[in-house]
């Protein structure tokens, strides 16, 4: 399929899940943006799935998750429109999803204003058609799809707010998680060991990271700075660890056995750019 025929078809499934929407009278749902597909249960013929940049309905056994997850608690960070919360709470876990509070808490450069961040995240979308404040952005773009997704689901996932580096028993309710999952986090921190130890404190079983990592599995330990010279630009990417740098500090932080399970690749949707996401599995060994 074409860049045009992707753009094409985006714009279709937008419109169309817009308009079923609006039948069943949810307002302004014209404003909103999502981050993934996730299948919403309605009689309507056809069913009805959210018209999300990423789907990844179709690769689920890429992250090589437990079918039944009845009695874990599971710590989604950085759960966006809420995906994997709600897959996680499916296979019969108790789940708490973690976002930022504010978009204005988005790591960026000493100095910089959060503009550039905004219009990366715009772009991305293939352009909002409003010019939205952080504020209003968060709340279309993360909290109004969650909480709409979770009210049709029935969902009893809890839904918390802070930074990956604030991450604590006190913030989230609980001393510590069988699963952590950590998708696509790390890559837009500044400070990635920080964040990692953070979500790594959390986990009492396993951790799971699924991101860009650079280079081959034969590679030594380094770690990509991807965040540019460009004051005046910002993809929101600034550190890609390799597999290696992973492995290593993963084994320091306590998770005796990491592996590499596998990838998960498809096509982010309107731009039609292809990804592969590295998966880890990192089982905690020492306690914390």
């Amino acid at each position: 399929m074409s860049s045009a025929s992707i753009v094409e078809q985006y714009a279709t499934d937008v419109a169309s899940f817009n308009t079923r929407l609006c039948e069943m009278g949810v307002a302004d749902i014209g404003r909103y943006y999502w981050y993934h597909s996730i299948d919403l249960p309605t009689d309507l013929p056809g069913g009805l799935t959210t018209p999300g940049m990423y789907d990844y309905r179709s690769n689920m056994e890429a992250f090589r998750l437990p079918e039944r997850m009845n009695g874990m608690n599971v710590l989604d960070v950085g759960s966006a429109t809420g995906f994997f919360a709600f897959e996680f709470e499916r296979r019969g876990a108790q789940v708490t999803s973690v976002e930022l509070p504010s978009l204005e808490l988005l790591d960026r450069f000493p100095g910089q204003e959060i503009g550039p961040q905004l219009r990366t995240i715009q772009q991305g979308f293939g352009g909002f058609a409003h010019d939205y404040s952080a504020a209003v952005m968060h709340h279309y773009l993360l909290d109004a799809p969650f909480q709409l997704c979770a009210r049709l689901l029935g969902s009893r996932v809890e839904r918390r707010y802070c930074t990956i580096y604030d991450l604590s028993p006190e913030r989230l309710g609980r001393a510590g998680f069988d699963l952590v999952f950590l998708g696509d986090i790390l890559l837009h921190t500044l400070r990635p060991l920080e964040a990692l130890v953070a979500a790594a404190r959390m986990c009492r079983g396993t951790l799971v990271v699924a991101q860009e990592m650079p280079g081959t599995n034969d590679d030594p330990p380094a770690m990509l700075y991807r965040g540019g010279e460009n004051p005046r630009e910002d993809d929101i990417c600034w550190w890609l660890p390799n597999q290696a740098c992973f492995h290593q500090l993963l084994k320091k932080l306590g998770f005796g056995e990491v592996a590499a399970l596998g990838n998960n690749e498809g096509m982010a949707r309107p731009a039609g750019s292809r990804y592969s996401r590295r998966i880890l599995h990192a089982r905690r060994t020492v306690a914390p």
